[in-house]
């Protein structure tokens, strides 16, 4: 069971009823091939655009959901200029290029089901001219420029082993005068520690760990059992191998689970956390792993590290010693234009662990 696709899926359910009839002709369309989760995304990126719609008076409907299709039909280029730009320069929160890209993505995936696949009672497409097949979208995700902006934001070499010591040992020492932060560290070391490892010794995403259960850990064949990213069939979970380095952080956290948060029978997850309030645990959720991350790494002198730049760092580390379809393998990537980013990271790795090599000798 992947409980954050569960959720998608419920909040999914919850939006849909106030968007048009054609966006939920669409979604239905989509629902076999797609994740909840992806789903939910175009339904977020259509609410953005009937909300410009609406408010620049291109569509005088009372509300979304009463957007009539015909309005799609008749919409200039301006107007979709002019959404790029009020995308760009919004006050609060203005989007990046690649949100951008992805938000007409999703209008260019809707634009083209209703003009090309859909059909009305006389067999004639439901949209008779799409003006999103005329918008050029970019790519924006060159593994070159990615691995760029990752230079100097990842853990390397000897920092892994450094990073996860500092949660043992280093982090009680800055906390010590504080004594609501020092409650929570001891409540919460060996879960901590456990969980940053496997994500250094795996790779894998935080959506990953949210959701695994007791039962997807195999400690003798180090190996994880996990919904991968991407994939619709919830009948089959991927194994994934983790490094010898995470046994020890493992097994020392599952043998104090039980005692130290009190689960109730039916929960079966791996990482467990107790609320205020609350005398069970009950399962991580994907922002208090999050945070968790951030406050460790502040502390240890970089801010900048997330959840993703962990498993960045793990795969840079690790395509260090295998080649690129094995780091996809590991990683879980659908595509290999995705895994290239490390060749790039690791061509600097490379060169600066040769001038040390040269300075040492």
């Amino acid at each position: 069971m992947n409980i954050i696709k569960i959720k998608d899926r419920q909040e999914l359910d919850k939006r849909l009823p106030s968007m048009p009839w054609y966006v939920d002709k669409f979604i239905n369309y989509k629902l076999p091939d797609l994740s909840p989760s992806s789903l939910l995304e175009y339904v977020r990126d259509y609410e953005a655009f009937f909300s410009f719609l609406l408010a620049e008076g291109i569509s005088t409907a009372p509300s979304m959901k009463e957007i009539p299709i015909d309005v799609l039909e008749k919409l200039h280029m301006d107007t979709i200029d002019h959404y790029k730009m009020f995308l760009a320069s919004k006050k609060e929160q203005a989007n990046t290029k690649t949100t951008i890209s992805r938000k007409l993505s999703s209008l260019r995936s809707l634009f083209h089901y209703l003009s090309q696949i859909a059909e009305d009672e006389n067999f004639y497409p439901l949209l008779k001219r799409n003006v999103m097949a005329k918008v050029e979208i970019k790519r924006t995700h060159k593994p070159k420029d990615t691995a760029a902006k990752l230079e100097g934001k990842l853990l390397q070499e000897a920092e892994i082993t450094e990073f996860i010591a500092y949660i043992k040992d280093g982090y009680p020492v800055d906390v010590a005068a504080n004594k609501q932060a020092m409650y929570s560290y001891e409540l919460n070391r060996v879960r901590d520690t456990c969980i940053i490892s496997l994500i250094l010794n795996s790779g894998l995403r935080v959506s990953e760990i949210v959701n695994m259960n007791i039962e997807d850990l195999d400690l003798k064949k180090k190996l994880l059992y996990v919904y991968r990213k991407g994939k619709n069939d919830e009948t089959f979970k991927t194994p994934v191998y983790f490094r010898q380095e995470a046994i020890e952080d493992i097994t020392c956290y599952l043998e104090l689970r039980s005692l130290r948060y009190c689960p109730p029978k039916r929960e079966k997850a791996l990482f467990l956390a107790i609320a205020n309030g609350k005398k069970e645990g009950a399962r991580m959720t994907k922002r208090a792993i999050q945070e968790m991350v951030m406050k460790y790494a502040k502390r240890f002198g970089k801010p900048f590290l997330s959840v993703h730049k962990l498993r960045h760092s793990f795969a840079t580390d690790y395509y260090l010693q295998n080649d690129l379809y094995k780091t996809q393998e590991q990683l879980g990537h659908a595509s290999p234009d995705t895994t290239q980013i490390y060749a790039h990271l690791t061509d600097k790795t490379m060169a600066e662990a040769i001038d040390r090599r040269l300075e040492n000798d």
